[in-house]
């Protein structure tokens, strides 16, 4: 089975989100795994609460912010958005999904990023099926 990555700067809500999405969509094509250059010390708490209220999903018992060298080598690695520059994580992103950050945010602004995340791990899942 296939392991992605997906990484953004502090690994606390894009990332998290798509790590979670990709569990709870995909788990039976491939493994998902989030990470970023930095990590928070908690993550991203809006993410938390939307993703329980959408998906019944709590990103806190089996997520926690974590940099690159903390999860296995990807055959897939995903950036979720550099709106300047990508991290630098050992080697090339296979894609990237130029999803804003909603930290800060209103609810709605989260709302689109989750969707926009749920769609590309849906699209990911028919491509690596």
């Amino acid at each position: 089975m296939k392991k992605v990555a997906f990484i953004c700067v502090h690994n606390s809500c894009r990332s998290q989100i798509a790590e979670a999405l990709g569990k709870h969509l995909a788990g039976d094509v491939f493994e998902s795994y989030s990470a970023g250059t930095e990590t928070k010390p908690q993550i991203n708490q809006d993410a938390v609460r939307l993703m329980k209220q959408l998906y019944g999903i709590d990103m806190e018992l089996t997520q926690y912010s974590k940099t690159i060298d903390k999860i296995p080598s990807a055959d897939i690695a995903i950036s979720m958005g550099c709106n300047v520059a990508c991290p630098y994580i050992g080697r090339d992103f296979d894609d990237n999904w130029g999803l804003i950050d909603p930290t800060g945010e209103s609810d709605e602004v989260f709302l689109d990023v989750i969707k926009k995340i749920e769609e590309k791990i849906n699209e990911l899942r028919a491509e690596l099926k």
